[in-house]
């Protein structure tokens, strides 16, 4: 969900934080990113999708065959460079035109990106 440009584990964030006179456990961090990283990401992507700042990104439009109760599906995602799901819709029948709306509802929501890459469906 959060993009990190080096991974950083919770023994290397332990010694970070020790190096600069905090002593706690490994086990300390990684409860405080269990309770507080969802409220982090949460405001982070708010932030986003205020400041629209989506418009500029690469989206992924993709369209998986998932079998629902034993019925095949169609589920159609649109995706963002970083991995972020913008959207997901899910139809009994392939439907282009139901496509499309999906794929106009979300550039309404997001803004128009910079390329959209399909496989071509």
């Amino acid at each position: 969900m959060m993009y990190i440009r080096y991974p950083l584990s919770l023994r290397q964030i332990e010694d970070l934080l020790f190096e600069r006179g905090i002593d706690l456990c490994y086990e300390t961090v990684r409860f405080w990113w269990n309770r507080f990283g969802p409220m982090f990401a949460a405001k982070i992507r708010k932030r986003r999708i205020d400041h629209r700042s989506y418009s500029l990104w690469r989206w992924h439009l993709d369209e998986v065959f998932v079998r629902i109760n034993g019925e095949t599906h169609y589920l159609w995602r649109a995706v963002d460079h970083e991995g972020e799901v913008l959207g997901v819709f899910a139809t009994k029948r392939w439907d282009r035109k139901a496509a499309l709306k999906f794929i106009k509802r979300a550039m309404k929501r997001y803004g128009l990106p910079r390329v959209i890459v399909t496989d071509r469906l």
